[in-house]
């Protein structure tokens, strides 16, 4: 009876982990979608080559993989799809050493939110990389 409670409270604590996780995402691949005109310039100002085909694919990446996240399904796969995004995005876009004084700090706690969500995609991926163990090759 404390196993499955454990295992309830587990999976509950890890389905909220990823709605919360994924929350970010759509909210800012909806945004993008409807400011896709802005976006696209604010892209070209941050010197991302292609920005019109970067811009449709990030808003795949990000209402996609925000669903899938919160669904569970590949979530090793998911996270660290999402993970190296969120690098990625930290370093073109949250670049807080390169920042003036007015944006620096604004940048840096941008670019450590980062940084710290690719921490919480790396526990999703040990999760989900430890649950497939426990289940075996059947389960």
């Amino acid at each position: 009876m404390t196993t499955t409670t454990n295992d309830d409270t587990g999976r509950g604590l890890v389905l909220a982990a990823r709605v919360l996780m994924a929350a970010i995402f759509l909210v800012a691949g909806v945004r993008k979608l409807l400011t896709y005109g802005a976006t696209l310039g604010y892209f070209g100002k941050l010197g991302i080559p292609l920005a019109d085909v970067v811009l449709p694919l990030t808003i795949a990446l990000e209402v996609g993989g925000g669903l899938l996240l919160i669904a569970g399904w590949r979530v090793q796969w998911v996270a660290g799809a999402l993970a190296l995004f969120t690098l990625a995005t930290g370093f073109i876009a949250h670049a807080f050493w390169a920042a003036d004084a007015a944006q620096f700090n604004g940048q840096l706690n941008n670019f450590l939110k980062n940084v710290a969500m690719v921490g919480g995609f790396l526990v999703l991926i040990a999760h989900a990389s430890a649950a497939g163990r426990k289940a075996g090759p059947a389960g």
